[in-house]
């Protein structure tokens, strides 16, 4: 069914979306969508808006209904958030919730400090907001590191989830069992194609957990194939002497995560419980040094792909802060959240032809604002 056709109550009509917003500047393309950061004229308010134009999405409007359909469903702390939906005569508009705290390896990359404990609470987070997408039966399907952005600048920042291009609802459909996900992530069952459930989000919180406290993915190979066989069989080491400081409560939380039976693996609920989340058996020990070495060689930015500029909102909010004429007004902004991703399926990419012409976007977006970087494929830097 087309676009403007279903009748959705959550979709607001409009001749034009900048009579609503004033588009600041773009921070990102997608294969057949542009996110630009805008200022609701209203309130000052700063969001996130996906630009994507209809006739992008001809044969691909149930990728795009679906993944409306799961963030308009999600109202939770830790989980970036749909604030509304526009539709004109030619486009769909998200506007998204901003988070300006950067991503999450940077962030560790540059405390001089980090611990077990500081792993522990990010994974709590994690494990809080995917029990909530399971109880309402989404499974997110893609979780991994890239997708995890925190909330503010702040030393105590929340994390936030974003990134629901591969989320499926529970009930809507057949029984998954479409091999997605990033490789290193997903779970025996994606890549055996068989059935799967949101038990597939525990593993990849167990891939993350793994990678928190050592910097490095638990599976690597340069042959996908063996890659593939690794995580089929489900061999993984804690290998010395990069685990020769970490608890035994932390591997043991990690051994029921990355199970390879599904109905054997732990839920989210269980994991919550696990005493190296909910007791005190993290340690304190400074781990920071050999982590973010690791960080820094096995996960160049060069490898990351992102569907925004990340120092793009860094950069516009600093201006925000020195500029004379907004200073006042945007003080009270800038601690809350600036900054918001959405992601499509992989297989989008191939659009890529549609992407600048076709986003209806770039029109009234300020000048030198370097949108030629602010492409798919972004390499952001760590500091701005």
């Amino acid at each position: 069914m087309p676009l403007g056709e279903d009748g959705h109550s959550w979709k607001k009509k409009t001749s034009s979306i900048k009579e609503i917003y004033d588009f600041k500047e773009v921070l990102g393309t997608g294969a057949f969508s542009e996110v630009v950061l805008a200022e609701e004229k209203r309130t000052r308010k700063l969001v996130a808006i996906k630009c994507i134009p209809k006739k992008a999405l001809e044969g691909k409007e149930n990728s795009i209904e679906n993944e409306i359909a799961v963030l308009h469903k999600i109202k939770h702390a830790n989980i970036v958030s749909l604030e509304d939906i526009f539709e004109c005569k030619s486009h769909l508009y998200l506007v998204m919730q901003l988070v300006s705290g950067g991503e999450l390896f940077d962030r560790i990359v540059e405390k001089g400090f980090y611990t077990e404990k500081d792993a522990s609470k990010l994974i709590q987070q994690i494990l809080d907001a995917v029990k909530y997408l399971h109880d309402m039966g989404i499974v997110h399907r893609d979780l991994k590191p890239e997708n995890l952005l925190y909330y503010s600048m702040d030393e105590d920042s929340k994390i936030m989830i974003s990134d629901f291009g591969l989320s499926k609802i529970e009930g809507s459909g057949s029984v998954m069992s479409t091999a997605c996900g990033t490789p290193g992530y997903v779970a025996p069952e994606v890549l055996a194609q068989k059935p799967y459930s949101k038990a597939v989000d525990c593993w990849s919180i167990g891939v993350i957990a793994y990678i928190l406290l050592c910097g490095y993915p638990p599976f690597y190979d340069e042959n996908d194939a063996k890659l593939f066989e690794q995580i089929l069989k489900a061999e993984y080491e804690f290998d010395s002497p990069y685990w020769d400081d970490i608890s035994d409560s932390a591997k043991d939380f990690i051994v029921h995560l990355m199970e390879k039976d599904p109905s054997q693996r732990y839920t989210c609920e269980q994991a919550l419980q696990h005493p190296w989340i909910a007791g005190d058996t993290a340690l304190d020990k400074n781990i920071h040094e050999s982590v973010s070495a690791q960080i820094k060689k096995n996960f160049a930015k060069s490898k990351w792909k992102q569907a925004f500029n990340a120092t793009a909102v860094v950069r516009h909010m600093r201006r925000l802060q020195l500029g004379t004429s907004q200073e006042g007004q945007m003080q009270s902004t800038l601690p809350s959240p600036c900054h918001g991703q959405l992601l499509l399926p992989e297989g989008e990419e191939e659009e890529s032809s549609l992407r600048r012409e076709n986003s209806g976007c770039s029109e009234g977006v300020s000048e030198g604002n370097d949108i030629q970087n602010c492409t798919y494929h972004v390499h952001p830097t760590s500091r701005v």
